[in-house]
């Protein structure tokens, strides 16, 4: 018989179930003084008076609560609360109005190539990100990425991770037999390679909707993940490029040494393959995007939830050579970054500078009045590409964003006051 529906958890009204597990029922949840929705996970209790059973679920409950506010980043689910009381523990997370990989790991429902790249490159982006907190997730798999709008993801369940910092006894042998890495199935120590390892699988899964080992049961289906090659995914989907099906070979690696050592060098290669596919004339995906802003010296020292935020807010204009993309005296609320290209500075007709990748122009309205007038004229000399941010939108950024934004452009005033102090010594 289905469990009648709470009026209440803790502080937050209870709008309605959102789905059940082995250790835990979620609900979706109404955050009155945030105003906001929030999923709330209430951990199984009782489990049948299985005292075995009840410490393993309050050890997922405490993994998953001592990470509350620590793992803050564009693609990792926020947990906002752990609370236990009485006989109930629950943790409150972010909502994520979408639904899991899951959807889109069975044949006849599969994303095109260049999402599921996309989608991958972003985990590996919030599994890096994890790992240099000293986190392993050790438990990827489809049911465990939320997606909404087409390729925005969250990871979350961290209640099997391991870390660094943890002051209790951690879970071991924990997993989905599907997804578990070679050396999880084994029980031996492990590392942020168990994760690449169970990436792989999840990318395996969008690409062809097959899991690279299947077996009618699981002491089968271990077996064949700790000693048996599986099949390229090339096999159930002809269309895969050649480069991609590497990438994703490297991935499930039964040898440590020869699975991809670190997030950097799988991201790497994931963005060289994404790179070769065939996409529409003169879209710029997400992922083209955050390697053309890490590309750029403007945003050297922002972290990656830093360039995921300043993704959002940009806009990505192309100029024609000779068009003159800012005229003296006209007004402005934006600064522009050049990701390609070139253009000329000139003040009443005399040239002054050239800027080129990385340069930006604008950026002093960034600090005067809304009526201040563009001192300036900027001109593409070479057909230019630019990054455009609005000033307005920069000033409802987080304050780590705006606290980078503004070390740049003193960076910037500091190198032109050295290039100027140089002429002038030199004259």
């Amino acid at each position: 018989m289905k469990e009648a529906l709470p009026d209440r958890i803790g502080k937050y009204p209870i709008l309605r179930e959102l789905g059940r597990g082995a250790t835990s029922v979620v609900y979706l949840g109404r955050d009155t003084f945030a105003e906001r929705d929030v999923a709330i996970k209430v951990i199984r209790s009782r489990a049948n008076g299985d005292a075995n059973i009840e410490r393993r679920y309050q050890r997922v409950f405490l993994n998953e609560a001592t990470l509350a506010g620590k793992l803050v980043h564009p693609h990792i689910l926020a947990i906002h609360d752990a609370v236990t009381e009485d006989d109930t523990s629950y943790i409150v997370m972010e909502y994520v109005d979408g639904h899991t990989l899951e959807h889109y790991s069975e044949p006849d429902n599969l994303l095109p190539i260049p999402k599921v790249t996309e989608i991958i490159f972003k985990c590996s982006l919030a599994l890096a990100y994890a790992q240099r907190h000293g986190v392993i997730h050790c438990d990827i798999k489809p049911a465990n990425i939320l997606i909404k709008e087409d390729t925005h993801i969250k990871i979350s369940d961290f209640g099997a991770a391991q870390y660094d910092a943890a002051q209790h006894t951690q879970l071991k042998g924990i997993g989905s037999p599907a997804y578990m890495s070679p050396e999880q199935i084994q029980d031996q120590e492990l590392s942020h390679q168990t994760d690449i390892y169970s990436l792989g699988v999840v990318m395996y899964q969008l690409l062809t909707g097959k899991l690279p080992h299947m077996a009618s049961n699981r002491g089968s289906l271990l077996y064949q993940a700790v000693n048996i090659e599986p099949n390229p995914p090339s096999t159930y989907r002809k269309d895969l490029p050649p480069e991609l099906e590497r990438v994703v070979m490297r991935t499930l690696k039964k040898k440590l040494d020869e699975r991809y050592a670190t997030w950097a060098e799988f991201s790497r290669d994931l963005t060289l393959a994404y790179r070769n596919l065939e996409l529409p004339a003169e879209v710029l995906s997400d992922t083209e995007k955050f390697d053309a802003i890490r590309a750029l010296s403007f945003f050297k020292d922002f972290g990656d939830q830093e360039v995921w935020e300043i993704l959002r807010l940009t806009a990505w204009r192309k100029f024609p050579a000779e068009q003159m993309v800012i005229r003296e005296g006209d007004s402005g609320d934006y600064f522009s970054v050049i990701h390609a290209g070139e253009a000329s500075v000139s003040k009443a007709g005399r040239l002054l500078n050239t800027l080129r990748m990385g340069d930006c122009f604008g950026e002093m309205l960034y600090f005067e009045t809304p009526n201040t007038r563009r001192v300036t004229t900027i001109t593409a000399a070479t057909p230019l590409s630019v990054v455009e941010v609005k000033s307005e939108d920069l000033n409802r950024a987080s304050d780590a964003l705006q606290k980078q934004i503004n070390k740049a452009f003193l960076r910037i005033l500091i190198d032109r006051l050295t290039w100027a102090n140089s002429r002038l010594s030199a004259n």
